[in-house]
């Protein structure tokens, strides 16, 4: 029996599902220490070695978050690499002196997280509808992915759009035919599709029409970043040098848009320029605190905080952002109703992107049947509100939120066998 096994790798997570014999799916578990995982996070680390015949010692998932955290220095921690694939400015990257290519680095993580490929198995690949980034080559993308999976040893692999395969899964709920709007919500993207779908049947589901948008998760944890932490650190106050106010340069607050950047402001050369402000600053206070958070590597905890906080806010109209590491604290407040006004840009664009994928299908919202959502960010009431608002309530659905993609892509796979 040719054995079907999905991968949805994404920006921030990746799940791995197989086909069971009776046709249901498994999500595959990782064992990582004494845990074991379905839900891995998309993150590399290279460790620097002394002998440059061999081959940097490399970790993925929680695995390669702690080598980090415990070796900042040391390490190499490579997050969010699917957000480059179309990004033809991105060829190649050294790490301690040696080249990867894009490609290579995600190798690496895959080989850790999918099973050795073989005689009668077949692998379906997720792929967004449009690939992160302003100008995004979506051709490109997928060619690096594609090129990824060879070199982790497939050399056969098709793909999928990853709203399509949690449509897939979806329609097994289904008792009649219905016209679906799949919403996929990832880290780095979000992506929809107009789908037509006929329970029991093996044939292919009618997609109808697509968009996408570079907006997920890790924008919206951005925006509390950028209001409530980033100017308790100095964002937006003043120095004088010599008399002359200035503002604190703003790009040092640029690189909280991913915590794994934090790492690279590091670097002697900027703590000694953030050094040099805190001489002259309105708030000294704040930039000792920035500084205590570059120096102690601090961007995971942080980011963990922020992301925990905003998942409250899906449960509580409130909720506090506490973190405290040796003498940096921040324990704030933060509001539904304001983290709402925050990410109000962001739901306009994702708005718009859903009113692009029922223009590209030539229907209606009053044509879509059932509206199915998942992935972390369709928890947040703001977002799912977009979909009762447009939609009616007793029209959406989720579930499956953060599995859900790689399990209809192995169902695609057998119903493209025919199996």
């Amino acid at each position: 029996m040719l054995r079907m096994i999905g991968v949805d790798f994404g920006t921030t997570n990746t799940v791995v599902s197989m086909l069971r014999p009776d046709g249901s799916v498994e999500t595959v578990r990782h064992r990582f220490g004494a845990a074991e995982l379905d839900v891995v996070r998309s993150v590399l680390s290279l460790a620097a070695g002394d002998d440059p015949r061999r081959p940097l010692d490399h970790a993925v998932g929680p695995e390669a978050i702690e080598r980090h955290l415990d070796d900042p220095h040391d390490t190499r921690l490579m997050m969010s690499l699917k957000s480059y694939l179309a990004q033809a400015s991105f060829t190649e990257t050294r790490v301690f002196g040696r080249p990867f290519s894009l490609e290579a680095l995600i190798t690496l993580f895959l080989r850790r997280v999918l099973p050795v490929a073989g005689e009668r198995q077949k692998l379906v690949a997720g792929r967004p509808v449009r690939f992160v980034g302003e100008r995004a080559d979506d051709a490109l993308g997928e060619r690096r992915l594609r090129g990824a999976y060879r070199l982790a040893g497939w050399e056969e692999v098709e793909t999928a759009l990853e709203p399509e395969a949690a449509g897939w899964r979806f329609a097994r709920t289904l008792d009649r035919p219905a016209t679906v709007l799949v919403g996929d919500f990832g880290g780095g993207t979000s992506d929809f599709s107009v789908m037509r779908f006929e329970p029991g049947s093996r044939r292919p589901a009618a997609a109808l029409g697509h968009a996408g948008v570079g907006i997920a998760g890790d924008s919206l944890d951005y925006r509390i970043i950028d209001h409530v932490v980033s100017p308790l650190l100095g964002k937006g106050s003043q120095y004088s040098p010599a008399g002359q106010a200035l503002p604190v340069p703003a790009e040092w607050f640029t690189s909280f848009a991913r915590w794994h950047r934090l790492s690279l402001m590091a670097a002697p050369r900027t703590l000694r320029d953030i050094e040099e402000v805190m001489r002259s600053a309105e708030h000294p206070g704040r930039l000792a605190s920035l500084l205590a958070l570059l120096r102690g590597g601090l961007g995971y905890e942080l980011y963990r905080a922020v992301s925990g906080v905003k998942a409250a806010l899906s449960a509580a109209p409130q909720a506090v952002l506490r973190f405290r590491h040796g003498g940096l604290r921040l324990e704030e407040t933060i509001r539904r109703e304001a983290f709402e006004a925050w990410i109000a840009p962001d739901l306009a664009r994702l708005d718009a992107t859903v009113e692009a994928a029922l223009a590209d299908a030539g229907l209606p919202a009053t044509d879509i049947d059932r509206v199915f959502l998942t992935g972390g960010t369709s928890l947040v009431p703001a977002v799912r509100r977009l979909f009762t608002d447009r939609f009616g309530a007793a029209r959406v659905a989720g579930g499956g939120e953060f599995v859900s993609v790689a399990e209809g892509l192995a169902l695609i796979g057998r119903d493209r066998a025919g199996g």
